[in-house]
């Protein structure tokens, strides 16, 4: 038997329903948080999963894992990059 695996047409984002058009140009260089929370969006909600998002926009898998981690820890507004420094103290050297 052929099992065939679908991809959701949408996923629950920071701001609503994201799309696979809703998402950030693959050519994205300034990334902001919202930006970033629809990727991991996505790769939650099964529209591309973590080595596609690493492809798709040039990233390591260690700076879309620190996204995550950012994520889980602070939520959206943590993901914006003035932030990263004072959390980067608050809970890796704190």
């Amino acid at each position: 038997m052929l099992d065939l695996k679908t991809k959701p047409t949408s996923v629950a984002g920071p701001l609503g329903p994201v799309t696979m058009d809703d998402l950030p140009s693959s050519s994205t260089t300034y990334w902001t948080a919202r930006r970033k929370a629809e990727v991991l969006a996505a790769i939650d909600g099964g529209l591309m999963d973590f080595q596609e998002a690493c492809a798709r926009y040039s990233l390591s898998s260690e700076e879309l894992g620190a996204w995550r981690r950012l994520l889980d820890r602070a939520g959206v507004p943590g993901l914006r990059i003035t932030n990263r420094q004072r959390l980067r103290d608050q809970y890796i050297i704190g």
